[in-house]
């Protein structure tokens, strides 16, 4: 029976570090434009579902979406909805835009929207998975951990590509400037050279020396 805890507490710990799914309220003011980003791999499931919320008993707005890539490609776009998902496989990694905007003939109302965006394993429906794969219970659990397991590699491998990108740049930067520092310093010399002759030449000239 311990074990078994034991279990469920390191897939509920690894799948809390590796599952990435986020709901958020917006509130979108009458012409403004709200957007959420999301920082993704490539090749990364993503599902978001969005939804109005109706607080007007006498109006029932509805939003238009535009979903955009790091590099500015549309991977969704939606106008006139009140409730509606979109759903896409990363191409290449980045942040990724979801922008949200209230449509022309409810441009006077504040609305609110609910967003839930889903990453990765966070999108897999496991009930089906299960059912599929005739399995259940510590099995399942197994199967959840091997897949966090595997997507925390992926994003610690990314950390480390990013940090050795960092780094390079980092070194880059701190030999440029001290390249310039030298520079700098070589060329103040040189002017006060310059300086100390033309002022021992004008001394002379005026028989100061």
């Amino acid at each position: 029976m311990a074990r078994r805890g034991g279990v469920w507490a390191a897939a509920a710990a690894i799948w809390w570090m590796a599952a990435a799914a986020e709901a958020v309220w917006l509130e979108i003011a009458p012409s403004a434009t709200k957007c959420v980003s999301e920082e993704i791999q490539s090749n990364v499931v993503v599902i978001g579902d969005y939804s109005v919320l109706y607080e007007h008993h006498h109006a029932h707005p509805t939003v238009s979406v535009k979903v955009t890539s790091p590099f500015g490609d549309i991977v969704h776009k939606k106008e006139k909805v009140s409730m509606e998902r979109f759903a896409f496989t990363t191409a290449e990694a980045g942040n990724y835009l979801a922008c949200f905007w209230v449509d022309g003939e409810d441009r006077g109302l504040l609305v609110k929207l609910n967003l839930d965006w889903k990453i990765g394993i966070a999108t897999r429906d496991w009930d089906s998975i299960a059912k599929k794969e005739k399995i259940e219970g510590v099995e399942l659990e197994l199967l959840k951990l091997e897949v966090a397991v595997h997507s925390i590699h992926e994003n610690m491998l990314l950390l480390i590509s990013k940090e050795a990108n960092m780094r390079d740049v980092s070194e880059k930067t701190n030999a440029r400037i001290t390249w310039l520092s030298m520079l700098s310093l070589t060329v103040c010399i040189a002017v006060s050279i310059l300086q100390l002759r033309h002022l021992q030449q004008y001394f002379r000239k005026k028989k100061f020396i």
